[in-house]
């Protein structure tokens, strides 16, 4: 036993190491060097830019950033320059927020929404700046979050229902044990002998084998989710993701592929425009400000379709860069032809072209371009509110508008590639708008459909705004009849909060602490087994709360310190795979338990009838401890087993009434077994002077082992054993190996050792009716417990 023990504690221990080792050393890639303004010299001080790391950054340090830094702490900005912050790892917004230094802000300014803070844990998108640090590590805005984690993980159903039928056990062990030892010794006079055989039948009625069948069945497990690029950290979360009924999804960059693509381009009619295109794609091609993700999808559509604008016939004069006080980018052009025509042209050959946010776009045009007609009519009041109305109604198809204008520029011939500063956004023709979208990945929908085929509800949980997560979520064929979002949370009462969770599917603008209490209602009053995929830190209080936290190797370093599992490809599907390997491994687990309890049970009730009845031990304690370890042995094929494909289809819970049912209803059959081989010993033997004790316990040896090897193909399906349903070969193997060496064991010197002695053939012909009869018997009890409890497994 202990080294069954030994065995098992050793495996669960080197899986988990080196899941934890393989996820820590994702973590190392992440280098995110700071510069900083330090002071150097004793006598003359100077002040120098070095380069630190940012874990060595302190309260005090002035820092200086650029696009692409990560803030190392929560920093007050001293100086900014077009600064553009992304906060989606603390909002899960997508989009980004402008940051200045000249803001001046009162207390009523939600803290996220202060213009002149930048929290640890985001990042500069576009622009420059320096701040000062005000707060660094366990005393920053993220920390705040995370006070509660560790502490808000559901009970385990699984071992609560271990832990408790253990002690059933132990009670039945500490009577049978009781009651054996007092009759043996009454038998024997022997109180050591007594005792001996008393600890032997403990022994035997231990399911030994349970901690090395769970562990390799869940390091079995972890292997198979390993090959498809998944690092599971914890191996009980394998089973869990088996009893997972509830996958809650932040959907940027999970459902979606988190680029924008082009959905359209339209006139201020709403008509596609090719013209629109054009000029907008110019805009992105000649801009040499920071490139925004929109530039990106402007330009990869047009180059992908085949558009042909020339750019290069087109040479740029000026640039005025995008800030988020103007919410625009404008840039000025030439047309090559016109260009060469020399210094005194006085040509209109040289254009403004503007894009931005639909409202700063219209509120510098005076003219409107009137497509149909050909001409520029002036903009009135009838043509902003309809434009206005055209962006809401795209805004509420989960739609990103940007708004292009243009204005061509009358050159008087002075100096044709002059900045001329006097040339102001305004008297602009609006041309239209551009639409954008976050497309949903390819491979999502099908992954959702799966995982909807097994029983495992999605809902979306995302910062983003409702009608874009309405709009992804239609795309995926997610239900959007019942949605909320954060602030509509906030208004309800407990009782109304618990049902708005429970039937929403689409839970949109929540912050971190909204998702963590969604979690937390769906698991104490809904009774759900809840998965959580999430890789921002705004995500990561629901990745510590989920029975299971699912994160990718892209994440934030928090939320995948959090998780019990780390994708290292955002792909839904896997995790489609991860709740077929969990069910499987829940499913091989409670075989083993129901077969080892029953089967335990049985024998030990057997053997205290048979001690009691007869004059003699059923079995020496030798004998017994030998025919225990080898079934325990052969039990050890039971995780290469496989499932029928019913099991699969549901999530399986554990069931605190389940098991003790169970045994009442199949430990009798068992015993049963038992009871009529001992009547067909003790009456048909008898009359050959061929019953003694060893003769009996050499039966009594060779038939408990085959009932506890054989009953494991009747516990494992609930058709027909061997007709309908067969075990894996492994199982197979293991099932006929340890019957031979136990029918060998007495026609051996070992058996001869242990006090075995040989058996007639006809011993045999009687067995084989015995477990036919066992079989058939089984089968009828195992077709009514299904009838009644609708289940078996």
């Amino acid at each position: 036993m202990l080294i069954l023990v030994f065995i098992s504690v050793s495996l669960r221990f080197y899986q988990e190491y080196t899941s934890s080792k393989a996820a820590m050393k994702l973590s190392e890639f992440v280098r995110c060097p700071v510069k900083v303004q330090r002071c150097a010299g004793r006598v003359v001080q100077t002040e120098l830019i070095v380069q630190v790391d940012q874990r060595d950054i302190v309260p005090g340090d002035i820092v200086i950033f650029e696009p692409g830094d990560l803030f190392p702490g929560d920093v007050r900005l001293l100086s900014s320059k077009h600064l553009a912050v992304s906060q989606s790892s603390l909002t899960g917004e997508s989009w980004i927020t402008e940051k200045t230094a000249d803001a001046k802000e009162n207390q009523t300014t939600p803290l996220l929404e202060l213009k002149n803070i930048c929290f640890m844990g985001t990042n500069v998108v576009s622009g420059s700046g320096m701040g000062l640090v005000v707060s660094t590590g366990c005393k920053t805005y993220m920390s705040t979050m995370f006070s509660s984690i560790g502490k808000q993980k559901p009970p385990d159903g699984f071992n609560d229902g271990i832990r408790c039928i253990s002690f059933v056990l132990i009670s039945v062990m500490l009577v049978v044990m009781a009651i054996i030892i007092l009759t043996d010794y009454l038998k024997s006079n022997d109180v050591s002998e007594s005792v001996l055989f008393g600890l032997s039948v403990a022994c035997a009625l231990t399911p030994n084998m349970l901690p090395l069948i769970v562990n390799t069945s869940l390091a079995k497990g972890a292997l198979a989710m390993a090959r498809d690029r998944c690092i599971v950290k914890s191996l009980a979360v394998i089973r869990d993701m088996g009893s997972m009924d509830i996958l809650c999804i932040d959907k940027t960059g999970t459902l979606t592929m988190n680029h924008a693509i082009i959905v359209n381009y339209l006139d201020s009619w709403g008509s596609p425009q090719e013209k629109v295109l054009r000029f907008a794609f110019l805009n992105s091609y000649f801009k040499t400000d920071q490139k925004y993700p929109l530039d990106d999808a402007i330009l990869a559509y047009v180059f992908t379709n085949g558009y042909r604008f020339q750019p290069s016939k087109w040479s740029k004069i000026d640039e005025i860069p995008f800030d988020f006080i103007r919410r625009r980018v404008s840039v000025i052009l030439e047309t090559e032809s016109n260009a060469s025509q020399g210094r005194n042209s006085q040509t209109h050959d040289r254009f403004m072209i503007t894009k931005g946010a639909l409202e700063e776009v219209m509120r510098v045009c005076s003219f409107i371009d009137s497509v149909d007609e050909g001409e520029i009519d002036t903009f009135s009041s009838e043509d902003y509110q309809r434009i206005l109305n055209m962006g809401e109604e795209l805004s509420n198809r989960g739609l990103r508008i940007i708004g292009v204008a243009i204005k061509r520029l009358q050159m008087q011939g002075s100096h044709p590639n002059m900045a001329n500063e006097e040339i102001t956004e305004s008297d602009m023709v609006f041309l239209g708008v551009i639409t954008f979208f976050d497309p949903p990945k390819d491979s999502a929908k099908q992954a959702l459909w799966r995982l909807a085929e097994k029983g495992v509800k999605a809902k979306v949980l995302t910062g983003d705004s409702l009608s874009l997560a309405v709009r992804i979520c239609e795309e995926l064929g997610i239900r959007t009849t019942n949605v909320t979002t954060g602030p509509e949370l906030e208004l309800l009462n407990q009782d109304v909060f618990h049902e708005t969770v429970k039937s929403a599917t689409v839970l949109a603008r929540l912050t971190p602490t909204q998702k963590l209490r969604v979690v937390q209602s769906l698991q104490t009053v809904g009774g759900h087994v809840v998965g959580f995929l999430g890789d921002g830190v705004n995500d990561s209080l629901a990745i510590d709360a989920a029975n299971v936290g699912i994160s990718v190797d892209s994440g934030a370093s928090v939320a995948k310190d959090l998780a019990d599992i780390i994708l290292l490809e955002k792909d839904l599907n896997v995790l489609v795979a991860g709740v077929e390997n969990g069910r499987l491994t829940y499913g091989n687990t409670m075989k083993y338990i129901k077969m080892s309890v029953v089967a335990n049970i049985g024998s030990v009730l057997s053997l205290l009838i048979a001690t009691l009845l007869l004059e003699f031990e059923p079995l020496t304690p030798r004998q017994l401890l030998t025919q225990t370890f080898l079934y325990s042995v052969g039990q050890i094929a039971i995780p290469w087993d496989k499932m029928e494909e019913d099991y699969v289809k549901t999530p399986q819970k554990w069931s605190e009434k389940s098991l003790p049912i169970f045994i009442l209803w199949n430990g009798p059959v068992c015993t049963l077994c038992d009871l009529v081989n001992l009547f067909f010993l003790w009456c048909y033997y008898r009359d050959y002077n061929l019953f003694d004790v060893q003769f009996f316990q050499s039966a009594w040896f060779i038939e408990g082992l085959l009932m506890q090897t054989l009953i494991f193909h009747l516990i494992r399906t609930e058709k027909i054993p061997f007709i309908q349903e067969i075990s894996s070969w492994p199982v197979i193997c293991s099932t006929v190996v340890i019957s031979a060496i136990g029918i060998a064991i007495p026609f051996t010197q070992v058996g001869e050792i242990m006090g075995l002695t040989n058996l007639p053939f006809s011993y045999f012909g009687f067995l084989v009716v015995l477990f036919l009869g066992y079989f058939t018997v089984g089968q009828v009890v195992k077709r009514i417990y299904i009838l009644i409890y609708r289940q078996w497994l």
